[in-house]
């Protein structure tokens, strides 16, 4: 479960950052997720206590943002929407494509107290 690894990775960067401003609680954190991340989202949601337990995120209100995905067409050029990274084009049919969006996982805010 490497879900267990990005919420760690995600506390890591909450430490970092708050110990940059000298905060010690965060009060909301904000992520932006795509869906072809690779992440589990109810996975994450059944780490998530145990990874944050005694950080700095221990009482934050965890915001997700799910990103869409979306691929441009290799052959016809259009950007549509995928749900899987095998999915082909919906206006040519072709396989040949680049994702565009869909494979973030970022923080995008921490809120202190």
């Amino acid at each position: 479960m490497h879900e267990l690894s990005v919420a760690l990775g995600i506390v890591r960067i909450a430490e970092n950052e708050m110990a940059k401003v000298d905060a010690n609680e965060v009060e909301l954190i904000e992520l932006e997720i795509g869906t072809l991340a690779g992440i589990e989202f109810d996975s994450l949601d059944f780490v998530w206590p145990s990874a944050v337990k005694d950080t700095v995120l221990e009482k934050a209100e965890k915001r997700i943002n799910k990103i869409p995905a979306k691929a441009r067409c290799g052959d016809c050029e259009k950007i549509y929407p995928i749900e899987f990274i095998h999915d082909n084009c919906q206006y040519c049919g072709s396989f040949l494509k680049s994702i565009v969006q869909g494979k973030e996982l970022r923080v995008v805010s921490l809120e202190t107290f």
